[in-house]
């Protein structure tokens, strides 16, 4: 039985940029695979009363530059260099994350989110613009178009939030969130207790 890790994701978190870049090379090792979980970041917070780390610790003095170290450190341990750090940002996902659930059903999610990721953290663009979401997936070989007006199916919006009350049902209360089973391990750091976990299951 193939073993998997559940990834409570959405593109507006780089730390998930960061994740999906590395988990699956650890994973492959115990032949496990991950199964992504489309879920809105911004309802989450609003769901669970959290915030951005930029806003929840604005006033902290040195927290986010030890952040943006700790980062760069892990950019740098695991050969990262391609990632850029979008000067959008905050993005709003919604289209993003609607059009994953459309990908999903079309059996193409998996590069429906490489594709997304690379257009967010390392291309830089600003993909809240419906103009410049439909013009990179095109470019990524997809229907960007078809992308975008299938995302404003009454079914997508719902699947959306039933995914995002969910993740909330189950603990999460922010992106990246991973489970094996029924264990929760939150943030780009904890990837290795996520292998350890999927090892022992």
């Amino acid at each position: 039985m193939t073993k998997s890790v559940d990834f409570i994701f959405d593109f507006g978190s780089p730390n998930a940029y960061l994740s999906y870049h590395v988990l699956p090379r650890l994973l492959e090792r115990q032949g496990a695979t991950i199964n992504i979980i489309p879920c809105l970041l911004g309802g989450i917070f609003k769901a669970t009363g959290n915030q951005s780390p930029v806003a929840a610790f604005a006033n902290v003095k040195g927290k986010l530059e030890y952040s943006r170290l700790e980062m760069q450190r892990f950019i740098k341990r695991h050969g990262l260099s391609a990632f850029k750090f979008n000067p959008n940002f905050p993005v709003n996902t919604l289209l993003m994350m609607r059009a994953a659930l459309v990908a999903e059903e079309d059996g193409r999610l998996a590069g429906y989110v490489s594709a997304g990721l690379k257009h967010m953290w390392e291309d830089e663009l600003k993909m809240d613009d419906p103009e410049v979401f439909v013009s990179a997936m095109n470019e990524a070989g997809f229907d960007g178009a078809s992308l975008r007006e299938r995302a404003n199916d009454p079914s997508i919006k719902q699947r959306l939030i039933d995914n995002t009350n969910a993740a909330v049902e189950r603990g999460a209360f922010g992106v990246p969130t991973f489970y094996v089973g029924d264990e929760m391990f939150f943030g780009k750091d904890r990837l290795q207790e996520v292998v350890e976990a999927v090892a022992g299951a």
